[in-house]
């Protein structure tokens, strides 16, 4: 059956969230180092499985120690402008106001610190708007100077780029039609002839393939692509972080997400390889956001119906050399 597009309400947004799971509010937790972090308490505060460690022994959440920043920062400063890639279709996390025109969300608020940071004063940021398969293309390009997309952390992207401190952790789950008799991604795989969408160039769409091989991965361009294919009827899901899901239940007052977390996808901020004090600068300003009640607050305008905003993620240092 092909479903009407809904139009999207703040309204509707806060009732799609209530259906996933809150946290309880917490302070903020200090960083600590890769020697003082595990993989299971990295995994917090979100229910989701413990992120594993790469072959070189470290976590894919560490990041590098805070710092001043260098060159790359006050090159930025005498351009005038940082350039950012962001999304411009994942609600509550990167999105154009209709009613606006401008880009919002969690990840565009943390971007807007560290403009904030670098030049003193908020100042405009300069968007790229990019598909997730183009993330590591313009950072190893250096077509912009930041990805926040969300951008899940893990080994192998950090062989070519680098990330700066995690800073919302976020979950993979799956969105299916109000009437579907599915309560999880094995469901899908028992009913059998389930075509489920992902976006291209994501740890979505590599797991859905590699782990279950009893559904037909389908994937689009972005995730608003999946939306459209999912309300023609063309895909009887999505799977996703649950900070994207939420968005789309929004849109779509016939969806639901079903099912536990069966993935961790820790976000953070990408920077190229070879700009390794714009990633400690990043890092100072993440910090700093997580321990003046900053995050919080963008947590509590973007996510707020999951609950109560939940302590940041712990920002896990003392990675050395190149990435």
């Amino acid at each position: 059956m092909t479903r009407t597009r809904s139009t999207t309400t703040f309204g509707a947004a806060v009732a799609a969230l209530a259906l996933l799971a809150g946290c309880a509010g917490a302070p903020a937790a200090a960083p600590v180092s890769q020697q003082e972090v595990t993989a299971q308490q990295v995994a917090a505060p979100v229910a989701v499985p413990p992120v594993a460690a790469c072959e070189n022994g470290l976590l894919p959440t560490a990041s590098y120690d805070p710092g001043p920043g260098g060159g790359s920062v006050q090159a930025i400063r005498d351009r005038g402008a940082l350039r950012v890639g962001v999304s411009a279709d994942t609600l509550l996390m990167g999105s154009r106001n209709p009613l606006s025109g401008q880009i919002e969300g969690f990840d565009i608020d943390m971007l807007n610190a560290v403009s904030t940071a670098i030049f003193g004063k908020p100042t405009p940021l300069q968007f790229r708007v990019i598909t997730s398969a183009q993330r590591l293309e313009v950072l190893e390009n250096h077509e912009v100077d930041l990805v926040a997309r969300t951008f899940t952390m893990n080994c192998e992207r950090w062989e070519t780029i680098a990330f700066s401190a995690e800073y919302l952790t976020a979950g993979q789950k799956v969105l299916v039609t109000r009437d579907s008799e599915a309560a999880s991604i094995e469901d899908l795989e028992a009913l059998g002839d389930q075509r489920v969408c992902a976006p291209e160039g994501t740890t979505t769409l590599e797991r859905l393939q590699e782990t279950y091989p009893g559904v037909e991965a389908v994937s689009a361009p972005t995730h608003t692509g999946c939306l459209v294919l999912f309300q023609q009827g063309k895909v009887e899901a999505i799977t996703g972080d649950d900070t994207i899901l939420a968005g789309f239940v929004a849109q779509d007052p016939y969806a639901k997400v079903v099912g536990e977390a069966f993935s961790a996808e820790p976000y953070g901020i990408g920077v190229a390889a070879d700009q390794l004090d714009l990633v400690q600068f990043v890092n100072g300003v993440l910090d700093q956001a997580k321990a003046d009640g900053s995050w919080a607050a963008s947590y509590t305008t973007w996510l707020g119906a999951l609950g109560a905003a939940p302590a940041p993620p712990v920002s896990v240092y003392g990675r050395v050399g190149s990435p």
